[in-house]
């Protein structure tokens, strides 16, 4: 089984250097993906010129280079882009997964999402001058992604921490029933985040209801705080996806 997995806002392909070792390991292949205008230095796409369409049409690129259906994993942010890229790709896709991520309905931006989550704590977050990208206000960042992550976790964390484009954030996505409905969903909440509030995570898969359902009692960034648990239960799926 093949795993495409895509973090969310300010992050790249390294949040999940804890979960490919186990994931490798019961003989799975795994394809950590960097968004454009996230993390390698050989990526030069500036923040303010990325859209959402972008990180879609990167995400399609990779799955058209794949020769079966993968589970597709988001967490944060990243499930705003699996949505809208399983729309144009969904015969690629055998499972889509979301980590205490955004599960948009058709026509919804993440802004609109977070705006109406009220019981969450407010994001550390800074426009730039220009309005185009956002940055993230250091002193606040371990309380609302990496609450119960080791100081030193956090700290690596923290020094590869990106600008965030702005655009991806107020684009609707536009899916249909013909289409991302094919695939079946799961969600994985989490019981202790300051980010995306459990209330707001259960309000998204109440709407759009997921196949499967999974709790960790976890802060927003399991796959540091809890990287045990959230390769078994990938590996769980995994299994079961073989089995079916």
């Amino acid at each position: 089984m093949c795993f495409s997995s895509w973090r969310g806002a300010w992050h790249g392909g390294w949040c999940w250097d804890k979960i490919v070792p186990s994931l490798r390991d019961t003989g799975h292949r795994v394809l950590t993906v960097d968004l454009p205008g996230h993390g390698t230095d050989t990526d030069t796409t500036a923040a303010s010129k990325v859209t959402l369409q972008d990180y879609t049409d990167h995400l399609c690129r990779v799955l058209d280079n794949e020769s079966e259906p993968v589970i597709l994993v988001g967490h944060s942010m990243g499930g705003l882009v699996i949505t809208q890229t399983a729309e144009y790709r969904p015969d690629k896709i055998q499972l889509l997964v979301y980590v205490c991520a955004f599960l948009p309905e058709n026509g919804q931006t993440l802004l609109q999402i977070l705006e109406k989550d009220n019981t969450a704590s407010p994001l550390p977050i800074i426009k730039s001058e220009d309005n185009t990208y956002l940055k993230l206000n250091e002193p606040f960042v371990k309380d609302a992604f990496f609450e119960e992550c080791s100081e030193n976790d956090v700290f690596e964390a923290k020094q590869k921490l990106c600008f965030q484009p702005l655009l991806p954030f107020v684009t609707p996505v536009r899916i249909t029933e013909d289409h991302i409905g094919r695939i079946p969903r799961t969600y994985i909440e989490t019981l202790k985040d300051n980010a995306i509030s459990t209330r707001c995570q259960r309000a998204m898969y109440t709407r759009t209801p997921c196949k499967y359902m999974i709790t960790m009692d976890a802060d927003h960034s399991p796959f540091l705080s809890q990287p045990e648990v959230l390769s078994s239960h990938l590996n769980d799926l995994a299994e079961h996806m073989e089995v079916c």
